[in-house]
């Protein structure tokens, strides 16, 4: 059997922190507008997955969840997990599977939290990482494991400034 390929989508400060207390330590929305972007862009017929655990699934706000216009997985190690109007899986692999074969998923995209970051940037199928690289420090208690050694950066486009603070959108691929 193949594995499904995937790419992360992650915003990362310069200690590679993505959270704090179960969020996100800053507000951006034009990086969040980005995010919408790169998960939900499409041929025409298709959508794409987004692979998330259950902590980070119930960080979105209620009136967002399900993420519209993509194919939902939360992760959860709790058996008879569900969750309504989306796919369940125990485990990364399981949800890849879940979606092996289907036609109309164009991409599959990793969305947090720490935990699967780090089992997705372990797994074969991760092939690029899309990551925001925020150009400051913040206070965070969940970071991500560095990856820069067994990817290469391909693209940059930046620096853009909100709210005081810079950030570049950057492409790594394996």
């Amino acid at each position: 059997m193949t594995t499904r390929k995937f790419a992360l989508v992650v915003a990362a400060d310069q200690q590679l922190g993505i959270g704090r207390a179960g969020g996100l330590p800053w507000k951006l929305p034009a990086e969040m507008a980005h995010f919408k972007r790169v998960t939900s862009e499409a041929p025409e017929g298709q959508q794409n997955a987004v692979l998330m655990g259950r902590k980070t699934y119930e960080s979105i706000l209620p009136k967002f969840r399900p993420l519209r216009g993509r194919v939902n997985v939360v992760l959860s190690r709790t058996p008879g997990f569900e969750v309504e109007n989306a796919l369940a899986a125990p485990s990364l692999s399981i949800a890849l599977q879940l979606l092996e074969g289907r036609t109309d998923v164009a991409r599959v995209f990793v969305i947090g939290g720490g935990e699967i970051y780090k089992q997705a940037l372990a797994h074969p199928g991760c092939e690029e990482v899309v990551l925001t690289q925020v150009h400051a420090t913040f206070d965070c208690d969940t970071h991500l494991p560095d990856f820069r050694t067994a990817f290469t950066r391909v693209e940059s486009d930046g620096p853009h400034e909100e709210n005081g603070v810079r950030y570049t959108f950057e492409r790594w691929r394996v």
